[in-house]
């Protein structure tokens, strides 16, 4: 696999990484001590990214770091929370090379400064299978004020960071099976590879929503997932998913429908945006909060008495969705 060493490996290339954290001990012991200060408390989410089910094995993997990082992440965010540390634990593929290697912890530095998080532990392994990366992230949320799925309430506007449907699409392209304008393409691949999260607006998240979960399996997918724990129902007007500037123009209009190129969008995953449900009375003050963090929020439905999730189409017109989002089985 390498001419470098898995200890020497951890220590010159991984080990840097947990520099600022005390309790990480250099990566010299088998385990980690958290210190939580005071008024806070540990939120802990975990992921695990396969190549070819999660990433394609082309995806450079610098990307493929940076995602690892994201998708859990943006788990954090819709709790409120603020990311604090991690834990990897990579199985590297057999025939994997140096560069390869050295080219993953660039990006796990780079997303680790970007987003003030240390390193603290984890496992290495090799592989005869595909390369499997496990994030495990703690973050930090004041003692009782993380935003669960379960408070969403009946007069709540339901509202979506962000646009919807880039990194779906952007996976169609990298697999060849669309093809749209050259800086579309490039743009929409960029997206899928290194999909952005809204770290830096947990604080408002706890602000202003009752209810919150971040957009992996799909915008129709999540909501029912919030719909579900907050016991309610959820009504979703589906023309007004937001779509970013000229995907409309090269790709909705493609379709034999309108609705139909949003359904696709509405249910192909992986945007890892924020799904809120805000109380009425809060939506525009929470509207000017995420703006100053040049973060678009837009209203697509609202919580009502009742279960599921009920999609409007033209007119008013209930859809009837087959697969709301991606499910792995």
């Amino acid at each position: 696999m390498s001419s470098t060493g898995e200890f020497e490996f951890i220590r010159q290339r991984l080990a840097p990484l947990a520099a600022n954290y005390p309790g990480a001990f250099d990566l010299t012991d088998d385990a980690a001590v958290l210190s939580v200060p005071d008024g806070q408390e540990i939120v802990v989410t975990s992921d695990t990214l396969i190549e070819g089910v999660h990433f394609l094995a082309d995806d450079p993997a610098d990307s493929v770091a940076i995602k690892a990082l994201r998708v859990s992440v943006s788990d954090l965010s819709a709790m409120g929370a603020t990311p604090s540390a991690c834990m990897l634990s990579i199985s590297w593929p057999r025939e994997g090379s140096d560069e390869q290697r050295e080219r993953f912890v660039d990006g796990l530095a780079q997303e680790c400064a970007a987003r003030g998080i240390s390193l603290i532990g984890g496992d290495t392994t090799v592989t005869d299978g595909p390369w499997t990366v496990t994030g495990t992230l703690f973050g930090l949320a004041p003692k009782g004020g993380v935003v669960r799925r379960s408070g969403a309430r009946p007069g709540d506007i339901l509202a979506v960071t962000g646009s919807i449907g880039n990194s779906g699409l952007g996976l169609q392209v990298a697999r060849g099976t669309v093809d749209l304008n050259p800086a579309l393409n490039t743009r929409l691949v960029k997206h899928y590879r290194v999909p952005p999260v809204r770290s830096d607006t947990a604080g408002f998240v706890r602000q202003f929503a009752s209810a919150a979960i971040d957009i992996s399996d799909g915008l129709i997918a999540d909501s029912g997932h919030l719909a579900n724990a907050s016991g309610v129902g959820i009504c979703l007007e589906l023309q007004k998913i937001p779509v970013s500037a000229g995907l409309a123009e090269f790709w909705l209009r493609g379709h034999d429908s309108w609705i139909d190129g949003l359904v696709f969008l509405a249910t192909c995953g992986d945007d890892y945006e924020l799904l809120l449900s805000i109380p009425a009375d809060r939506f525009e003050a929470a509207a000017v909060a995420f703006a100053s963090k040049e973060c678009a929020l837009t209203v697509i439905g609202h919580v009502a008495k009742g279960r599921g999730v009920t999609v409007l189409g033209e007119g008013g017109t209930e859809l009837q969705i087959g697969k709301a989002g991606f499910t792995h089985f």
